[in-house]
């Protein structure tokens, strides 16, 4: 195995593996942050409408996001990805999504930028989904299907991974 691969994943995706997502959302945020403040885009600072619509969405996206975290704490299982999960969580909000803590943060992010009219960080956030949908939901989906087997293949044809 090379240098770069741990785990049969690349050293950078095992490493990002150990921090937890939503401080990848505020890490991606904050990185649109200074370039917001290097290089201004203004895009979203001459709509008016902008602030309501991002206020709507962060209380959206929190909403879903606790909701989702509420309900894993109730179950009593984990929220690290590639931890083995005490059960299979598939209702409350994981009736609509499989991932609501991560559609949620997306929301909140969304409604973040457009409270304070920022578009850097909206230009960034795709990088944020991307890792999300490439490394960090195959480990999560890997773990379930070895624990819980045909239950988890069922639940993946009823629900989507978004929405």
């Amino acid at each position: 195995m090379s240098p770069s691969q741990r785990n049969g994943r690349p050293f950078l995706a095992a490493v990002l593996m150990r921090i937890p997502v939503p401080w990848i959302f505020v890490l991606t945020y904050l990185i649109g942050v200074l370039l917001e403040h290097a290089r201004p885009l203004g895009l979203l600072s001459s709509l008016s409408w902008v602030g309501v619509a991002g206020g709507v969405l962060f209380a959206l996206g929190g909403a879903l996001a606790g909701w989702g975290l509420f309900t894993f704490r109730k179950a009593r299982t984990t929220t690290v990805p590639g931890q083995e999960s005490s059960q299979l969580v598939t209702w409350g909000p994981y009736r609509f999504t499989r991932n609501p803590m991560y559609v949620g943060l997306t929301l909140a992010y969304l409604g973040e930028a457009g409270i304070l009219r920022q578009t850097w960080p909206v230009f960034l956030l795709p990088l944020t989904l991307a890792y999300l949908n490439w490394i960090v939901i195959p480990v999560e989906e890997s773990k379930l299907r070895e624990v819980f087997e045909r239950d988890y293949d069922l639940y993946q044809t009823r629900v989507h991974r978004w929405i």
